[in-house]
């Protein structure tokens, strides 16, 4: 029997969604550190080295890289976490237990089974289910002195972690593979391990791991799965609200059934969505609008959490979504007016390149100049090269993004417009 939907009390506008998004992350009113605009993000995407970093610069003034470094290395207030989508991320160190206790959880589960099955299939590793078991005590046992150590340095101590596989067998992604970083990536899920000291620069990944209790002076809270689940749910809805059932389905990993359960238990808001079939969600407690923004501009890198916050994002996105995301959803480089992208850039050379898919007029262009002489000058000559860069700059072009087909608001619920 089908779920019946639920009866939207009004509609909140696209100008609406657009100033919560400017206000809400840090893009039109700063945050004073890079702890409070991870707060404000939730996480920060921390797939491209280099991502967390830029997506600092755009939300805090005078913002260094040395800032971020100490924020993950020297007081260790954030951390870089394997958690939702298999995705890596910063966040604070605060957040920890929820994120273990719920898409950590998930993701260290998937990952288990998927590496007990390709090693089933490749026949060389016996009892897999003992093995892993074996494998993953001599990762621990080997970290527990507290020294940070590379993947390279740590395989030598570990001789239970030993081997190679061919992951993915009978894929065109199918490849030999040692087994030790798999097993890395489940006791990061599982919050066991963590990264500690990054061997590289800022733009660049060569990460170290150490156990979670060590780095941070203690182990990971446990926490309830389901409450936990319902606290990311009511962070995002604070962050990216409105948003469907379907945009926190994807970005938490989660299911369908979790996410409404969690929205029930939140007392969480139905509201339409102005241009949208689909229905939108707003904590019980934040339902006014928000007052209007004036213009602004932003230059955030690939992977930025406000472009990833959403999977319905024909409100942002408009007829940019071909030349800026690629087939998979992964967002390259953005620029974006009034609180909707109209554009890509790129750092591959040293400068900033820009690409505009519109005219946006005088002032808007003049405003993107500005920050974009910002971030030449901030990166003083260093590079960017993201894992996903825009299909402007190179990328891989997609198909259209599967969202909801676009629709009427629901008929006899009155519209709502912004603040003012």
């Amino acid at each position: 029997m089908a779920t019946p939907r639920p009866e939207p009390a009004f509609v909140v506008d696209t100008a609406q969604r657009r100033a919560r998004l400017a206000r809400r992350h840090a893009l039109v009113e700063k945050v004073p550190d890079v702890e409070s605009a991870a707060r404000a993000m939730v996480a920060l995407h921390g797939t491209d080295a280099s991502g967390p970093y830029v997506a600092a610069w755009a939300r805090v003034p005078d913002f260094t890289t040395s800032a971020l470094d100490d924020a993950l290395f020297g007081r260790r207030s954030l951390v870089r976490q394997m958690a939702m989508r298999r995705t890596l991320w910063v966040m604070e160190a605060g957040l920890l237990p929820p994120v273990v206790a719920s898409p950590g959880a998930r993701t260290a589960g998937a990952e288990r089974r998927r590496l007990v099955r390709e090693l089933e299939l490749d026949g060389g590793f016996g009892d897999v289910d003992r093995w892993v078991d074996a494998a993953t005590a001599g990762v621990l046992r080997a970290l527990a002195d507290g020294v940070c150590r590379t993947a390279v340095e740590l395989g030598p101590l570990v001789p239970e972690a030993a081997g190679r596989f061919v992951a993915a067998p009978g894929t065109r992604w199918g490849a030999e593979m040692p087994v030790l970083p798999r097993l890395l990536t489940i006791l990061t899920a599982q919050g066991m391990v963590v990264r500690g000291e990054n061997r590289a620069g800022w733009t660049a990944s060569r990460p170290t791991w150490t156990l979670t209790s060590t780095w941070l002076g203690g182990a990971v809270a446990p926490m309830d799965p389901d409450a936990a689940h319902t606290e990311l749910v009511a962070r995002w809805l604070r962050t990216f609200g409105p948003g469907t059932e379907r945009d926190v389905q994807w970005w938490l990993g989660s299911t369908l059934g979790a996410v409404r359960r969690s929205l029930s238990e939140l007392g969480a808001v139905p509201v339409g969505l102005e241009g949208s079939a689909s229905v939108g969600w707003l904590p019980p407690d934040d339902v006014a609008p928000v007052e209007p923004v004036g213009p602004w501009v932003a230059v955030l890198p690939g992977l930025d959490p406000t472009t990833m916050g959403w999977v319905e994002r024909d409100w942002y996105l408009g007829p940019h979504a071909r030349e800026v995301v690629d087939k998979v959803g992964n967002a390259g480089p953005t620029i974006w007016v009034d609180g909707r992208v109209v554009g890509a850039w790129a750092a591959s050379t040293g400068t900033v390149q820009v690409a505009l898919l519109e005219d946006v007029g005088a002032r808007a262009r003049a405003a993107i100049d500005d920050e974009v002489a910002r971030l030449t000058a901030w990166l003083a000559g260093g590079k960017v090269s993201p894992a996903f860069p825009s299909p402007l700059f190179g990328g891989r072009r997609h198909a259209p993004l599967p969202d909801a087909a676009p629709g009427r608001a629901p008929a006899g619920v009155p519209a709502r417009p912004a603040a003012g």
